[in-house]
């Protein structure tokens, strides 16, 4: 590994994975030295674009690399974990994609490969790094939210022409971008979950994963903690818009996700409603990549634009906080977030969600190696006095 504060990385995937190349070019701390991609063609045409030195089409070649420091994985969800470790193995400090895997037992490999080599793992969760979810966080810290009531979150998005390995996959199987967020807003890690399984889904599809429904609504209760969460999700066979959202329910304050793509936010103070723009949070960062929260590679080099990007509304501007996170978490600057438990709780949340539903709503409880221990991760710093509706403060510094 080495030393200097500049770290090479080697992206493995390059279709949504190319939205990443730029942010690290631009990055103080990173050197985007290698790419990986099984086909030749697609390698050579990213690399020859962006130019990239080093391109590898065998995984096992890149991870033999000794210049790398950082893998960062966007290939398909099956191949996660066998990935991660493996990279884990090789030396290397890896970032992946959502879902962590696929399986309790892969999520588990996971977690015992970081904790044997002692390299940084994270997730690469876009909803904890959107602007929405950096907004809400800010409020509660600041007590503007008052006492956390419940969390409502929802992932509807239609995978029709994706590829074949996605027809019939359960619901929760990739629901991180619907737990993630509620999860951690609370601060507190999934305890247990009671699933709901809904309607069903194409006839042709049944087969692939042994599952029926169209939908998969679940509840989760979070350790140390009396706020509920519910959670749904679904894949197919659902008339929907695209939609990945969070819903707050505060004291004091409240916060309900836009309903279509074309609507705005809704703030609560008490009964009163108020449409808001979230603002955004670029100058968080490294000034050189601020750019990135409002456009990335499809929308700035007019490239065909990848479905989950621009179905996501551009992920929240999350991207380079996301490698942001990840670099400074290598550099021992922040912790990962979430790190390789934090991610396991969050997977297997949904994972253990579907088997609920197949066993009609039996409530299931977390394995403990998926709680790390550690205090709340999200403190309100100054809860305010609950107030009475009419006098409660504006957050311009006014009162209502």
């Amino acid at each position: 590994m080495s030393t200097a504060r500049i770290l090479k990385v080697g992206i493995v995937g390059l279709e949504f994975g190319a939205e990443f190349i730029p942010i690290y070019q631009r990055h103080p701390n990173a050197e985007m030295y290698a790419i990986c991609q099984r086909t030749e063609t697609r390698l050579h045409e990213v690399g020859d674009r962006y130019g990239v030195p080093v391109r590898y089409t065998d995984y096992a070649d890149m991870l033999a690399d000794p210049q790398i420091d950082v893998i960062h994985i966007n290939t398909p969800l099956q191949l996660h974990a066998d990935q991660v470790v493996a990279a884990l193995e090789a030396g290397k400090h890896v970032g992946c994609t959502i879902p962590m895997a696929t399986s309790v037992q892969d999520c588990r490999r996971i977690v015992d490969a970081q904790r044997r080599t002692g390299l940084t793992y994270m997730m690469m969760e876009t909803t904890l790094y959107s602007r929405e979810f950096l907004y809400l966080r800010d409020l509660y810290t600041q007590g503007h939210l008052g006492r956390l009531q419940f969390l409502r979150s929802s992932h509807h998005q239609d995978m029709s022409g994706w590829p074949s390995y996605w027809d019939g996959m359960p619901p929760m199987y990739n629901a991180t971008h619907a737990i993630g967020p509620t999860v951690g807003l609370a601060g507190h890690e999934a305890e247990s979950v009671q699933c709901l399984g809904s309607g069903t889904v194409f006839d042709r599809m049944k087969d692939r994963y042994g599952s029926p429904f169209a939908l998969e609504s679940t509840h989760i209760s979070l350790l140390g903690s009396d706020v509920g969460v519910e959670v749904t999700r679904h894949l197919w066979a659902v008339a929907r818009q695209y939609r990945e959202s969070f819903d707050v329910y505060g004291s004091i304050r409240s916060f309900e996700w836009a309903q279509t793509e074309d609507l705005e936010h809704v703030l609560y103070l008490g009964e009163t409603p108020e449409r808001i723009t979230v603002p955004d949070f670029a100058d968080r960062l490294p000034e050189d990549i601020r750019s990135f929260t409002t456009q990335g590679v499809y929308t700035q080099e007019g490239d065909s634009e990848h479905r989950s990007f621009v179905q996501g509304g551009g992920h929240g501007g999350s991207h380079p906080h996301l490698a942001h996170r990840l670099l400074q978490a290598v550099l021992g600057e922040a912790e990962a977030f979430p790190d390789a438990v934090q991610a396991a709780n969050i997977t297997c949340a949904g994972i253990l969600s579907h088997e609920s539903a197949l066993a009609g709503g039996k409530r299931i409880e977390l394995p403990e190696w998926t709680l790390t221990g550690r205090p709340p991760f999200v403190v309100p710093l100054a809860q305010q006095p609950e107030p009475a509706w009419a006098g409660a403060p504006s957050l311009d510094g006014g009162n209502r």
